[in-house]
């Protein structure tokens, strides 16, 4: 018997679980309203029909009211016409209309009661249907705030493991690393255009002394005769310094641009 009642439970706590899951309060509010709605419908029913039934007991109680009334006045004029069979018979009619007349009024009585209930049971129904009425925009609003607030929890919990400081570095470092790669690459477009430019201006420099060589080759040669001949001296100035004579002043100690060129 333990283990039956516990098998039971256990179902009873899984279908449970399964249902709250699967309970949207935005369609339970509607389902609600609607119940409450058939219900109201019901209820007033019901009142109707028991006030039907007050208004008939109403009616039959005043109806042998007035009859008993009736067999008492023909009682009277019997006994005044002096037939007391049909006053005894009056009498009797009489008091049968005063018993139903009793018993009508005990369940008029009762029935009015028991409308009066139902009618602030009816009032209470509709107030409360009214009150969940406008108070069903407010407590889907609070449904769907909190939903939200919910999920927004559940990223930011998923989330969490992943530190978002650690990922803004990663991320810069990587950037940084693509600004110096840029950089680099400038540079080294840079350097390769001033090489091509001075390779340029070398190439005109040289361009130029061709032609200048091509323009005086004859005078170089003349100048190059001219050193040489200025090396070698003549004996009579040899010997005039072998004497310990002075050089002779009239040495040219000028010398050319073309001299100047190829000493330099």
């Amino acid at each position: 018997m333990g283990i039956m009642d516990r098998i039971s439970r256990l179902v009873r706590a899984n279908v449970n679980d399964i249902i709250d899951k699967a309970e949207d309060p935005e369609k339970m509010l509607d389902q609600i309203l609607r119940d409450m709605q058939s219900n109201i419908t019901t209820a007033r029913g019901q009142v109707a029909a028991m006030i039907a039934q007050e208004k008939e007991l109403e009616a039959d109680m005043k109806e042998t009211r007035t009859l008993a009334l009736q067999w008492a006045a023909k009682a009277q004029r019997s006994v005044e016409a002096g037939r007391d069979d049909l006053a005894r018979e009056a009498l009797r009619r009489k008091k049968d209309n005063d018993e139903n007349a009793r018993v009508y009024a005990q369940q008029y009585q009762a029935q009015s009661q028991m409308v009066e209930k139902l009618k602030v049971q009816l009032r209470q129904l509709e107030s409360k249907y009214q009150t969940t009425m406008s108070q069903r925009d407010s407590l889907i609003a609070r449904q769907r705030r909190a939903k939200a607030q919910q999920q927004v929890t559940s990223s930011l919990t998923q989330l969490s493991p992943m530190n978002p400081t650690n990922e803004l570095e990663r991320m810069e470092r990587k950037i940084r690393g693509q600004e110096a790669q840029a950089s680099a690459m400038g540079e080294l477009a840079a350097s390769s255009f001033d090489s091509q430019f001075e390779e340029l201006d070398y190439d005109v420099e040289i361009e130029e002394e061709l032609a200048a060589l091509k323009l005086g080759s004859g005078d170089i040669d003349a100048e190059l005769d001219a050193l040489k001949g200025r090396n070698t001296l003549p004996d009579s100035r040899t010997e005039a310094l072998e004497a310990g004579g002075d050089e002779p002043a009239t040495a040219d100690t000028t010398s050319t641009p073309a001299e100047s060129r190829v000493e330099q």
